[in-house]
């Protein structure tokens, strides 16, 4: 079930396709900038149907998809998912999430290592909530956005925090990129 954020409004609402539920965010929550917007994005959500319910659905929390428009009518990132992007929707996306730290996996279509490190990128998509995955496949057509963004070798992680790149990994090199990500995280 995926609830949709709608930042299109002067004020935002939750969007949801079944009105009898409720939606209760837990205290784990983290802003996140979208157009002029501030938008909290809980990282734990209850689902609760009816009163009468409330003792079972307590007990079985579940994590949610939650969607954010980033603009008005623009892309969209899913939270626990890697988006992929290219040269006319990555700097929108980037700019959208503010002081979010995002992670972008440069890679390319023939590239062995890059489809080792895709489903491993896509776990940590699901493990830091908090942060934005994005995924850009440096073929001709992005060709543009990858020499601004200065890539040499695939896979490429680039790691941007305040629209700068703070850190880069370069290889199939997972434990580093972990390490980067937990540093621009706790900085």
């Amino acid at each position: 079930m995926a609830l949709n954020l709608c930042a299109s409004s002067p004020k935002c609402k939750w969007v949801s396709s079944n009105p009898s539920m409720m939606l209760d965010s837990s205290p784990k929550s983290s802003s996140f900038s979208s157009c002029s917007n501030k938008i909290k994005m809980a990282s734990t959500l209850t689902l609760t149907t009816s009163k009468s319910n409330m003792r079972r659905s307590v007990r079985s929390t579940r994590l949610l998809s939650v969607r954010c428009s980033l603009e008005t009518a623009g892309p969209t990132v899913t939270v626990g998912q890697v988006t992929e992007v290219n040269k006319d929707t990555f700097w929108p996306i980037v700019n959208a999430a503010a002081d979010k730290t995002v992670v972008l996996d440069m890679y390319t279509q023939w590239c062995g290592p890059c489809k080792v490190m895709a489903p491993r990128f896509q776990e940590l998509s699901e493990k830091y909530l908090d942060v934005v995955f994005l995924k850009l496949d440096c073929n001709q057509e992005n060709k543009p956005l990858a020499k601004e963004l200065g890539i040499r070798v695939v896979p490429t992680f680039k790691i941007l925090k305040d629209n700068k790149v703070v850190k880069e990994v370069t290889g199939a090199k997972f434990d580093d990129l972990v390490a980067a990500i937990e540093a621009v995280r706790s900085s």
